[in-house]
C-alpha cells in the first residue's frame, strides 16, 4: 500500500518560512491600528473570553466548557462569540471610547475566510451615530493598506482600492440592482411577509417549505449581493432591514429599516457595526426569538446573560463596530488565506 502524504507541523522552518512576510505585515498593522486608536483617545481594554452567555444569535455557535469551583460545583460558560456583552458593560460603566483586540471563537466554521478561533477588532464610541464609527472604519482600512504599502486589495479575481472613496449603498438598492428584489415590500411595521419575499425570490434561489422570510433574505444576500460588494473600492452597505437588526436600534424615520451596517472589499466582509440597541426589553425580545429558532434548528438554546441585559438599560447611546482583524491583515498583506496570517493554525490543522 502507497504511503499517504503527511504534510510537516507548521512550525517546520521551511515551511514557516512561507508565511513570515504574512506575520510580519500582521505585527506592523497591529502596531499602526494600535497607535491610531491611541491618537484618537480612545482606551484599549481586555475582556473575559469565559462568559455565562456566548452571544444570542440563531446561527453563531460557541465552544463550551464545565469549571468546577473549589466546592466541587460545576458551572457552564461559554467561550464567546464576541466581546460585545462585556465591552458594553463597559460603558454602562462609563466608558466613553474602548477598544479591544478580542479572541473568539465560534463552532461550525472553517476555510479561506474562516476560523474556529480568530481576531475581532471590536471598537465602541459613547454618545457618537454610527456614522462615526463608518469612518473610523474606512480609516482603520486604510491605514492597513499604507502600512504594508499596498496599493490594492486582490482576493480571488477581484480588486478593491482601500483609499478610493467608498461605495454607499443601502441594502434595499442592492437588493434591487443585484437581484431585482423590492426588499422593504415584504415589511410592514415590525412584521415581515415570508410568502412574499418567498415570490420575489423564487427564481433566483432555492426556497424550502420551512425557510423564515430571515433564511430567503440570507440566500439571496449571499448567492446575488455580496459577490458584487466591494469591487474596486470598498462598499459600506447600510440599513439592514429590521429584522435583521441584531443589537442595532430601528431607524425612527423608517422602523423597516435598522442602524447596522457591514463593510465589504472583494466581496468579502470585514466589518458588521450599529448604532446600538438601548432597549433592554426590546433587546430581550429579539434575544429570545433568536434562541427559540436556534431551539428549532439546533436543538439548543444559550442562556441570556442578565448581567448584560441590565447594563443596556443604563448604556449611553452609543456606536460600535466589530471588524476582522485576520481578514484585513490577508487582504492587506496580499495572503489568500486566513490561517496564513496567524502565528499558530488552529490546533490539528497540518
Amino acid at each position: 500500500m502507497k504511503p499517504v502524504d503527511v504534510p510537516s507541523p507548521w512550525w517546520i522552518p521551511q515551511r514557516y518560512q512561507d508565511r513570515k512576510p504574512f506575520l510580519q505585515a500582521r505585527t506592523a498593522i497591529t502596531r499602526a491600528t494600535r497607535a491610531w486608536f491611541e491618537a484618537e483617545g480612545f482606551t484599549e481594554v481586555e475582556t473575559g473570553v469565559l462568559q455565562v452567555s456566548p452571544g444570542n444569535e440563531t446561527h453563531l455557535h460557541a465552544p463550551a466548557t464545565d469549571l468546577l469551583s473549589a466546592a466541587g460545583e460545576t458551572s457552564r460558560r461559554y467561550l464567546r462569540t464576541s466581546p460585545e456583552f462585556a465591552c458594553k458593560k463597559l460603558l454602562a460603566a462609563g466608558e466613553n471610547k474602548i477598544v479591544e483586540f478580542a479572541r473568539v471563537f465560534r463552532d461550525r466554521e472553517g476555510g479561506a475566510l474562516h476560523l474556529t478561533e480568530f481576531t475581532m477588532l471590536e471598537w465602541y464610541r459613547a454618545n457618537e451615530t454610527y456614522e462615526a464609527v463608518m469612518a473610523d472604519c474606512i480609516t482603520v482600512i486604510a491605514h492597513a493598506a499604507q502600512t504594508t504599502g499596498t496599493g490594492s486589495f486582490s482576493f480571488r479575481g477581484k480588486t478593491a482600492d482601500p483609499f478610493a472613496e467608498p461605495e454607499m449603498l443601502t441594502v434595499a438598492n442592492a437588493f434591487v440592482r443585484f437581484a431585482k428584489v423590492d426588499l422593504l415590500a415584504t415589511i410592514v411595521g415590525e412584521s415581515t411577509d415570508r410568502d412574499a419575499l418567498a415570490h420575489a425570490a423564487a427564481d433566483i434561489v432555492r426556497i424550502t417549505p420551512d425557510d423564515t422570510w430571515s433564511d430567503i433574505f440570507s440566500k439571496v444576500l449571499i448567492e446575488h449581493v455580496e459577490p458584487h460588494l466591494g469591487q474596486e473600492r470598498l462598499t459600506v452597505l447600510y440599513e439592514y432591514p429590521s429584522p435583521e437588526a441584531a443589537l442595532a436600534r430601528v431607524k425612527s424615520s423608517d422602523p423597516r429599516v435598522a442602524e447596522r451596517f457591514e463593510i465589504y472589499a472583494c466581496g468579502v466582509e470585514l466589518a458588521n457595526g450599529f448604532g446600538e440597541l438601548i432597549d433592554a426589553n426590546e433587546q430581550r425580545r429579539r434575544f429570545s426569538a433568536a434562541m427559540d429558532e436556534k431551539q428549532r434548528r439546533y436543538g439548543e438554546r444559550y442562556p441570556l446573560d442578565e448581567d448584560f441585559l441590565a447594563a443596556v438599560s443604563q448604556m449611553p447611546p452609543a456606536s460600535g463596530v466589530a471588524l476582522g482583524f485576520d481578514r484585513l491583515v490577508m487582504l492587506a498583506s496580499g495572503a489568500t488565506r486566513v490561517d496564513q496570517v496567524i502565528w499558530q493554525p488552529p490546533a490539528g490543522a497540518s
